[in-house]
């Protein structure tokens, strides 16, 4: 699963969910969406970072995507298709 923590009014999250809305797709990935504020820990946590964007829980980006790399990810997680 593919997890974006965001929170509203962020151009660099609107920009990471239009790159992994289609990319999640692609892969038959599931995209979570949380908004880091309806959360207190989270606000505290995140809130100079977003968006981060976590692949089955691993934090693997903050502020942008890095798209070959999680595109190599999720091929390697299929066995290379």
């Amino acid at each position: 699963m593919i997890t974006v923590h965001v929170r509203e009014g962020c151009h660099l999250c609107d920009d990471a969910l239009a790159l992994l809305r289609p990319l999640a797709a692609e892969h038959g990935e599931p995209l979570e969406v949380v908004d880091i504020e309806a959360d207190d820990d989270l606000h505290r946590r995140y809130l100079e970072r977003i968006p981060v964007i976590c692949l089955d829980g691993e934090e693997l980006y903050d502020f942008f995507v890095d798209e070959a790399d999680l595109r190599g990810r999720l091929r390697h997680r299929l066995g290379g298709r």
